[in-house]
C-alpha cells in the first residue's frame, strides 16, 4: 500500500526553463518510474490543492497573502533573489502542500502505509518568507497538521538533501516532540550555511536534533558511517510517524552541490526508515523528493526511494 503523486498540477511547481528548479523535474522522474514499471505497482494519485487555512497552520497570514498577490502579478522575488514570484506559483505550491496532506489523510485512514510526493520537501521556506526555491514549507505544514489536528506528540523528520533543512530545523528547534536528523553538506561550503554538529536543539528541545555536516566530496562510505547513529537517534525517539526528505542533490554530479552519494544511499535510507516505521509507526512514512538539479540523478534516486517504499 504505497501511493505516489503525479500530475500536471504538481509538475508546475518550478521557476521557468533555465532555473535549477525548473518545471521539467517531475517528468524526468516519471519517465524512469514508467521505465521500471513502478507506476503499475504503486497507487498513482492526482495532486490535491490545499486550502489557505492549511497553509496558515505554519505560515503567517501576511506571508500567504503576499504570495497570492505576487503570484497573480508574476514579477519580483519572494525572497532576496533565489525564489522568483512567477505567475501561478501560489497554486503550484498549494498543490505541493495539498498532496502531502492528502497523503497524510490516506495514511491515517488506513488506505496507504507509505506515500511519496516527488515535488515536495520544500525545507527552506520560513513561517514568514520564501527561501532557497521553497515557497511554502510543506514539511512544516505537515508537522503542524499532525500536532494540531491529530494530536501527534512524537514526529521524526529525516533529511538527506545536500542542503541543511533550515526552515524545518529552526521552526522546531525548541520542540522536543519533533526529532530532526539531517545529513547535509557542511554549511561552510553550501547554502544555507547552517546545520553545524553542535546545533542540537534549544530550550526544551535540547538534544532532540542531530546534524551531520559532511565534507564536500563525501561518498556512500561516509553516508554509511553516519547512518547507524542517525537511525539509533530516530529509533530512540519512538516516532509515531516518519517524514523523509530525500533530496537528490546529494548525488554525485549535481550542478550546485559537491557531495558524491549514489542513488543506492537513497534506497538504503528509505529501507532502514521503513523498518523503523514498521517497528514504531504502523508503517507510516511520508517521503518527499526535495532538491536535485541533475535530472538523471533525481530520476534514479527518487525511483530508488519509490522502489524501497514498495518493497518494504
Amino acid at each position: 500500500m504505497t501511493a505516489v503523486y503525479f500530475g500536471e498540477a504538481l509538475g508546475r511547481y518550478g521557476f521557468g526553463d533555465g532555473h535549477p528548479f525548473g518545471p521539467d523535474r517531475l517528468a524526468a522522474f516519471w519517465a524512469e518510474t514508467r521505465r521500471r514499471g513502478l507506476d503499475k505497482q504503486a497507487t498513482v494519485l492526482e495532486p490535491v490543492m490545499c486550502e489557505e487555512s492549511d497553509l496558515t497552520r505554519f505560515h503567517t497570514p501576511g506571508y500567504v497573502s503576499r504570495v497570492r498577490t505576487l503570484s497573480r502579478e508574476g514579477v519580483g522575488y519572494l525572497d532576496t533573489g533565489d525564489t522568483p514570484a512567477v505567475r501561478g506559483i501560489y497554486e503550484a505550491a498549494a498543490n505541493v502542500v495539498g498532496s502531502d496532506l492528502d497523503g497524510l489523510r490516506r495514511i491515517l485512514a488506513g488506505e496507504e502505509r507509505r506515500v511519496f510526493v516527488p515535488i515536495a520537501g520544500l525545507h527552506h521556506a520560513r513561517r514568514d518568507s520564501a527561501a532557497g526555491f521553497c515557497v511554502f514549507d510543506d514539511i512544516g505544514v505537515l508537522i503542524e497538521t499532525l500536532k494540531q489536528e491529530h494530536g501527534f506528540e512524537r514526529i521524526a523528520y529525516v533529511d538527506i538533501d545536500a542542503h541543511h533543512g533550515d526552515g524545518v530545523f529552526y521552526a522546531y528547534e525548541s520542540d522536543p516532540g519533533v526529532t530532526v536528523a539531517d545529513i547535509h553538506e557542511d554549511g561552510r561550503y553550501l547554502y544555507p550555511g547552517t546545520g553545524a554538529a553542535d546545533e542540537t536543539g534549544t530550550g526544551a528541545g535540547e538534544g532532540s536534533k542531530l546534524n551531520f555536516p559532511m565534507q564536500p566530496g563525501c561518498d556512500d562510505s561516509a553516508f554509511h558511517q553516519a547512518w547507524p547513529q542517525l537511525e539509533e537517534f530516530v529509533r530512540a525517539s519512538r516516532p509515531q510517524i516518519i517524514l523523509l526528505q530525500a533530496g537528490a542533490d546529494s548525488v554525485a554530479g549535481d550542478p550546485i552541490t559537491h557531495m558524491r552519494f549514489t542513488p543506492a544511499a537513497h534506497r538504503y535510507a528509505t529501507e532502514r526508515l521503513c523498518a523503523v516505521a514498521d517497528e514504531f509507526c504502523n508503517g507510516r512514512i511520508i517521503a518527499t523528493g526535495g532538491g536535485g538539479y541533475n535530472r538523471r540523478n533525481l530520476a534514479l534516486a527518487w525511483n530508488e526511494v519509490l522502489e524501497a517504499l514498495l518493497a518494504s
